[in-house]
């Protein structure tokens, strides 16, 4: 989950070495979690893309969902989502009513991929689009969509990690020696590789438990604390709407204490197209096929929105910030991680910023690992070497995460953080394509795969270009995701109106292409593959891959 927010400055300040104390035990604690993960629950045979990459497809519930919580509440939410409001107030909300959208949509869908791909062994959403509509093309479409939303996603987690270097002192400050400035997250970065490669999926489902406990601590003791430091919810409230309705230098306020009719639209496309988008990134359904049953996944989609109870509290420290008089060095994502280090004593500081570096760790981790199992069975094994054994699959998965994660680090170390936003607001866009294939093709074998592919190219183009449009008053293009909706003249967002676009080509093509009787590929699945359980005949982790040449199903 992210949202625009500044480019990235280092707070230079001396180190707090009390908090950085505590930051390194943890830090340290969780690295020695990680590489012993791979004795977690470890199989006879290990050497398979299932054991690295789903972690065996065995975990209960409880692990389900600190895992799927530490895949989509990460350390840039920590940062960015208060960092929104305390740039442009009540705007910065709408991602508390797209986490509560979120769970009934993927009640009803994300049971029937846990079915039907235990059932033939998928291992990602492009297996089951391929097996699905017998179409390579279009799951290499998916694939690609996967893995360019994933980059930009991980380079994010990384700016959170920076962000809390720089306000721990040890960043290095912007005028430093590149190598003094970055060894901090260079270190960072080589742990998170090592125990990824190492463990796999197992690995950030063992530090999720840390991780989602240190978050809800630092909420509870935040929500609590810092108020009665600021005097009550209610000079916070009043500091904060004085300090909004403040004219810029564009004329206009900086933002509003509640939302004004004129950003309703805005608000409400955003919000639920942040919520469509969510569970099509490669990172949730990775987590979600490593479950042992589709119960497992209907009873985390009624325990999952705690976490958006947290959310709420955590968006209201944007305001704190306000209150507090942070001082973000021209920087808003500073916003939280400073006003940790200004409000609480310099030890619960430390265990604040090890939530949001660990909170990074996670989601990094099973972003990494997603977009190998992407790239592993989907181009390597696809188009590449269709021949390739389970070990041969598993060792390329291994290096590509760690490629991934390379990339992801060039981006931030060479690149202007901005442009990690402008692409990861790019990336919810893009991915949001999918969703036609994925969910349309989990209930209707009626779309063409051919109409699915151009509804997918004209909407990735259309979306593209809209938000390649749209300025802010810092940047000439991509300067945000909203923009106005043709035919109702109200602004919106891009993502939602480019995939409207994407389904109605997708609709007119199907009745052209079935008019002129265009090949429909062979679909391998059966209507009973969509409801089955791990107790069914047939419902297996250990089947082969499935391929387009199966018989047909239905």
């Amino acid at each position: 989950m992210t949202t625009p927010v500044t480019t990235l400055a280092a707070a230079s300040q001396g180190v707090n070495g009390v908090a950085l104390a505590v930051f390194i035990f943890f830090f340290l604690a969780v690295t020695v979690m990680g590489f012993l993960a791979a004795r977690w629950r470890k199989a006879e045979q290990s050497d398979s893309l299932d054991e690295w990459g789903l972690g065996g497809r065995s975990f209960g519930t409880w692990v389900t969902w600190f895992l799927l919580g530490g895949d989509l509440y990460t350390a840039y939410t920590f940062v960015a989502v208060p960092a929104a409001i305390y740039t442009a107030g009540a705007s910065g909300f709408f991602a508390v009513p797209y986490t509560i959208l979120v769970y009934p949509l993927i009640f009803t869908f994300l049971p029937r991929l846990w079915s039907v791909s235990h059932r033939h062994g998928y291992v990602t959403t492009s297996d089951f689009v391929r097996g699905r509509f017998g179409s390579k093309g279009l799951s290499l479409a998916v694939a690609l969509t996967g893995l360019l939303a994933t980059m930009p996603y991980i380079a994010l987690q990384l700016v959170g990690i920076q962000a809390v270097l720089d306000v721990l002192g040890v960043g290095g400050g912007e005028h430093a020696n590149w190598f003094v400035k970055d060894l901090p997250l260079l270190i960072a970065f080589a742990v998170l590789a090592a125990y990824t490669y190492s463990s796999g999926l197992r690995a950030p489902a063992l530090i999720a438990f840390v991780k989602d406990g240190l978050i809800y601590l630092v909420i509870v003791v935040a929500i609590i604390y810092i108020p009665i430091k600021l005097g009550g919810f209610g000079e916070i409230f009043h500091a904060a709407k004085q300090t909004l309705a403040v004219h810029g230098p564009t004329g206009k306020p900086r933002g509003e204490l509640a939302s004004g009719p004129n950003a309703q639209w805005a608000y409400a496309t955003l919000a639920l197209g942040s919520a469509l988008a969510l569970f099509m990134y490669p990172h949730s359904i990775t987590a979600t096929l490593s479950s042992r049953s589709r119960n497992v996944i209907r009873r985390n989609t009624t325990i999952l929105p705690l976490y958006s109870l947290m959310l709420g509290l955590l968006a209201l420290l944007g305001f704190m910030a306000i209150k507090a008089g942070t001082n973000t060095h021209g920087n808003a994502q500073l916003a939280i991680p400073q006003l940790f280090a200004d409000m609480f004593p310099s030890w619960f500081a430390g265990v604040a910023f090890a939530a949001i570096g660990i909170g990074a760790l996670v989601p990094a981790a099973i972003m990494s690992i997603a977009a190998a199992n992407l790239f592993t069975r989907n181009v390597y094994k696809d188009f590449l070497k269709p021949s390739a054994t389970p070990e041969q699959e598993h060792k390329v998965a291994k290096l590509v995460s760690l490629l991934v994660k390379v990339g992801a680090l060039a981006f931030v170390l060479t690149m202007d953080k901005t442009v990690a936003i402008n692409f990861q607001l790019l990336g919810g866009i893009w991915i949001l394509q999918t969703m036609p294939a994925l969910v349309g093709g989990l209930f209707t074998r009626w779309f063409h795969r051919w109409a699915l592919l151009a509804g997918w190219a004209i909407g990735m183009v259309y979306g593209t270009l809209a938000a390649y449009g749209v300025a802010s008053p810092t940047q000439k293009h991509f300067g945000g995701s909203s923009a106005e909706i043709p035919g109702i003249g109200q602004i919106g967002y891009i993502g939602l109106t480019a995939v409207v676009l994407n389904v109605v080509v997708s609709v007119v093509l199907t009745f052209a292409l079935r008019a002129l009787k265009a090949p429909e590929g062979t679909d391998e699945t059966t209507p009973a593959d969509y409801t089955a359980d791990l107790g069914d005949k047939g419902v297996t982790a250990d089947l082969p891959p499935a391929t387009a040449d199966s018989p047909a199903g239905h």
